[in-house]
């Protein structure tokens, strides 16, 4: 028997594009009722990103201090695990530098409607985002707000990236402590972020809502032209996503000493489980099982470093996180300068780990984010709404990095390992974070 549920990436869609149409049907009308109709809708909107916002921070800091400080990690596993992270960060910090460099000149090739982009900024939070971008500290004033004077301070502000620090030195602090003690500390925020993850998804039940919402506004304000600039977006994170994938080949292929054409015989199994799935985990037998029998890396590396890399390794976040900022800094009119870049840039790599496995997570948690480079929240409705389509690609090569890490430390003796309880914590459900 054929299902006729439709799911929830579908009924997003739907929201998308009934949203565009009709914001784009009222732009042609000369109805007296249609700044009523959108100024309702863009409360909505905004209603439903407040309440994601106000998830965001506690369950952020609560899944960086259980992955910090859980028994397994606070423990260590050995140096087959402390290399394992090296390697995911060191690929992490590569691939943000390098969206970084690429990205801002290829949006400068976006150009919209003046006129329309005023009015949409307007309608987002006015001269207040334009203002907060404007006033963005320089680079050595950026760099010693880094570190916060009063952390409380920070996450009322919502200064991630100080918060971060804070909470990064607190739980390998807490790695300090006795086990008693750690461990009541790590129960407690297990706590928080298992409450923070039902929350969240009491929010998502009404994506559909908020992105319809929001999306008509969009349509009203910038008409037709918004279709081509979400086609222009789509296509270069896709672009970015393949060129990423594929410089894992020869990394593989150069650390593991291992020839391409094998490594692609490998990992191409795994791949096509990943775009028809768009899950990581369910890619993950095929790529143990072409780590094992096709490149013959030791049952002890691939059985760890694997199931960790699905865990914590979002190989591809910093190209979702620069480009989808770009992008809506170019439909909002929003300045977005170096700084600003750097700060989404440092932002992607640190909170890797910390993407919770629902859908769309990886651009929830960019909530505080947007508000600290001045950003207009509203515009991850947008992101989210079209993030089926270079999901695919970004799952593929999110696979594509988990067996060139394994590849890439075959050599490396191992002791008694195992996956981090706290990296496993952080993607508990069947769902990929990273690539959704």
């Amino acid at each position: 028997m054929i299902s006729t549920r439709i799911s929830a990436s579908a009924w997003v869609a739907i929201a998308l594009v009934s949203g565009l149409g009709a914001g784009i049907a009222l732009r042609a009308t000369e109805l007296d009722a249609v700044p009523t109709i959108v100024s309702v809708a863009g409360t909505i909107g905004t209603l439903w990103v407040n309440a994601i916002r106000m998830t965001v921070i506690p369950l952020i800091v609560s899944l960086l201090i259980v992955g910090i400080a859980s028994p397994a990690r606070a423990g260590g596993a050995g140096p087959l695990g402390a290399r394992a992270f090296v390697f995911f960060y060191a690929a992490l910090a590569l691939v943000a530098g390098g969206t970084a460099l690429i990205a801002p000149p290829i949006f400068s090739l976006l150009t919209l409607d003046e006129v329309s982009v005023t009015a949409l900024r307007d309608t987002a939070g006015g001269a207040e985002a334009v203002q907060a971008a404007a006033t963005m500290p320089g680079f050595g004033d950026w760099l010693l707000g880094v570190v916060p004077t009063n952390p409380f301070q920070a996450a009322a502000d919502g200064a991630l990236l100080p918060l971060i620090v804070f909470v990064l030195a607190f739980g390998y602090a807490l790695c300090r402590v006795d086990e008693p003690g750690r461990a009541s500390v790590v129960s407690f925020f297990r706590g928080v972020a298992d409450a923070m993850m039902v929350l969240v998804r009491w929010v998502l039940v009404l994506t559909p809502v908020g992105v319809f919402t929001l999306t008509l506004v969009l349509g009203t304000r910038l008409g037709g032209a918004v279709v081509g600039a979400i086609g222009f977006y789509v296509v270069v994170q896709i672009a970015l996503l393949v060129v990423a994938g594929i410089a894992m080949y020869p990394t593989a292929s150069v650390l593991g000493r291992i020839p391409l054409r094998e490594f692609a015989r490998a990992v191409a199994p795994a791949q096509v489980v990943a775009a028809s799935t768009r899950s990581s985990f369910a890619a993950l037998p095929a790529g143990l099982d072409g780590a094992k029998r096709v490149l013959g890396i030791p049952a002890e590396v691939a059985g760890f470093v694997m199931p960790l890399a699905v865990a914590v390794f979002r190989y591809t976040s910093p190209i979702q996180w620069l480009v989808g900022a770009l992008f809506v800094a170019e439909l909002y009119g929003v300045p977005f300068g170096p700084v600003q870049v750097a700060t989404v840039a440092v932002a992607s790599v640190l909170l890797n780990a910390t993407v919770p496995g629902i859908p769309s997570g990886g651009l929830l948690v960019q909530a505080p984010v947007y508000t600290a480079v001045g950003l207009p929240v509203e515009g991850l409705a947008i992101l989210i709404a079209v993030d089926l389509f270079p999901d695919v690609f970004r799952t593929a090569s999110n696979v594509t990095g988990h067996l060139a890490a394994v590849a890439a430390l075959r050599g490396v003796r191992t002791e008694h390992v195992e996956v981090p309880a706290g990296a496993v914590a952080l993607a508990s459900t069947p769902r990929e974070a990273a690539g959704v």
